[in-house]
């Protein structure tokens, strides 16, 4: 892994105080956990593998890059830690899940909370491993996607990561999927979700809430449980707000809901592990998708960062 910040960080200095702070003059190289203050940490874990697997369009790996040149310019309003851990360049997926398992587990037990920047969606797999490892328990599961990612493949893809954290937490597994494409996943799916026991909240159950209640939903799913795994993949969004993904939503859930969610998720202060992810630079528009993503990551640290104090 890659411990230096990404050069891809881009924003401005106006000036050296507080006063003018952007997360490009506040996030700092993370190369040793254990020896700093409590902060967020982003993580990039560059795949095109799980998409290459699934038969899918690549130009994920690019995704951690083009994240983090938004995200730079999004001015910070507190005087939290933010951290850059570098970026696990991926050839081989199996070493992928290995050093990206390595990462969030060293992050998680310092306290940090690591947030996964892809990428395939084939993160979520070696993310939570390494949450799992760390805490000695299975963090509850909130996936805000299109598709279920409970497929039976012969090779981990994009495609499999939750079976795969079923089959590694066993009886621990508590995973809830919303806003779900009922057409884009099939009934193999839908019966792998129900043998489960996953909960399934379709795109037009959720869009059919008001950004208050969504978020009380999510908060139902975890109920009062210690930790919590975020994981976002970008394509619950409809296509006009996030083209650049391989598997881009015609209807979608309004972005609105989503924010709520993962705001809500966040001020519990619960978080352990977040990814936002299948965020594909050779498929956007203008940077589109990109820039979404970041919005979303910039409010679930600070409002993290809020909560945990």
């Amino acid at each position: 892994m890659n411990t230096e910040p990404s050069d891809s960080w881009a924003g401005r200095v106006d000036g050296d105080n507080p006063e003018h702070a952007l997360w490009y003059t506040t996030v700092r190289p993370l190369t040793a956990p254990e020896g700093a203050s409590r902060g967020v940490a982003t993580l990039g874990f560059a795949s095109d593998e799980g998409n290459r697997r699934n038969h899918g369009p690549e130009g994920t790996a690019l995704g951690p890059d083009a994240i983090r040149g938004v995200l730079g310019w999004f001015a910070v309003h507190d005087e939290h830690p933010r951290y850059d851990a570098g970026t696990i360049e991926v050839n081989d997926l199996e070493r992928g899940h290995d050093a990206l398992s390595d990462a969030v587990e060293a992050l998680t037990r310092a306290g940090h909370l690591p947030i996964v920047l892809g990428g395939g969606h084939e993160a979520g797999f070696g993310s939570h491993r390494g949450a799992y490892r760390a805490l000695g328990a299975s963090p509850a599961i909130i996936n805000l996607d299109a598709h279920l990612d409970l497929r039976d493949a012969d090779q981990p893809t994009n495609g499999t990561p939750f079976r795969q954290v079923a089959e590694l937490v066993g009886e621990e597994f508590t995973y809830s999927v919303l806003g779900v494409s009922k057409p884009n996943n099939t009934h193999f799916l839908f019966n792998a979700a129900r043998d489960f026991g996953v909960t399934v909240t379709t795109d037009d159950e959720l869009n059919a809430l008001t950004p208050e209640q969504a978020a009380n939903h999510a908060l139902q799913l975890v109920g009062d449980v210690e930790h919590i795994h975020l994981t976002v993949d970008i394509d619950v969004l409809s296509e006009a707000l996030a083209p650049g993904t391989g598997s881009p939503a015609s209807v979608g859930v309004s972005l609105a809901n989503v924010r709520a969610i993962c705001a809500a998720l966040a001020a519990t202060g619960r978080l352990t592990l977040v990814d936002v992810v299948e965020v594909n630079p050779r498929l956007d528009l203008n940077n589109r998708t990109a820039r979404v993503a970041a919005r979303l990551i910039h409010e679930i640290a600070e409002t993290h960062l809020k909560a945990v104090g």
